[in-house]
């Protein structure tokens, strides 16, 4: 398993938050956190990535502990974040901005090295893109921007929050088309979604949250004939 969390209890303040999330990830896998808005998605991702510490529970990356470590720490093993608020540099054109993400060679198994070039041979928006700066892109070239930066770093795993929360559909199916060229790719992806329908075509493997915990897992079939459970836990 390229991932392993196991019992995750996280808080914020007084708030509990996590109570008890366990999953796991196999290499090669995208796997989709599905839910609606305050169960407990994104603060699963970060407690993955030691923005939040969690109180209780472990995280295994690779076989590494990953609990107690900071952020940066958690970087240079191998995961790869791109956050709900996409946070590029606006004032850096997209090239610069790609050059920013990239970290100091590190072994990778078996996933070729993501180059500029590549980035621009699999993107070609940003090719086109790449002497405008960060602030004049559209909202769906900046989450693309966001996802490319991260994977300059080469990530093992890469996690993704919510990479369609306010976009158009057309825009939305946009990036979801760069994210289903980085599964091709073979990288490991855990992905926060609000919308299942958006991930649907996407994910290996579906878990769905509520208040902190994990409620159902199982493949694209299995959601789909779920229909109470999703009728429960995804439909508005």
């Amino acid at each position: 398993m390229i991932l392993e969390v196991k019992d995750l209890h996280s808080y914020y303040g007084k708030s509990h938050v996590l109570q008890g999330v366990e999953f796991s990830m196999k290499a090669g896998q995208v796997v989709c956190l599905l839910g609606r808005n305050g169960v407990g998605k994104s603060t699963t991702l970060k407690s993955i990535m030691g923005l939040v510490q969690p109180r209780r529970g472990k995280v295994l990356f690779q076989g590494r502990e990953l609990s107690g470590k900071a952020p940066f720490e958690i970087a240079r093993l191998g995961v790869g974040y791109v956050p709900e608020e996409r946070r590029i540099f606006k004032s850096l054109t997209v090239m610069e901005n790609l050059l920013i993400g990239v970290k100091a060679p590190r072994q990778t198994k078996g996933i070729g090295a993501w180059t500029v070039e590549q980035v621009f041979d699999s993107f070609p928006i940003l090719a086109e893109r790449r002497h405008h700066k960060g602030g004049r892109l559209s909202g769906g070239e900046q989450q693309m921007l966001t996802i490319a930066r991260t994977l300059m770093g080469n990530p093992d795993l890469l996690l993704v929050d919510e990479p369609t929360e306010g976009l158009a559909p057309m825009v939305a199916a946009g990036v979801l088309r760069m994210l289903a060229t980085i599964k091709a790719a073979g990288v490991t992806t855990l992905m926060v979604e609000q919308n299942y329908r958006a991930a649907f075509e996407l994910g290996n493997s579906f878990h769905i949250m509520s208040k902190g915990r994990i409620v159902f897992r199982g493949n694209a079939e299995e959601l789909l004939a779920a229909e109470d459970v999703r009728m429960k836990y995804l439909e508005v």
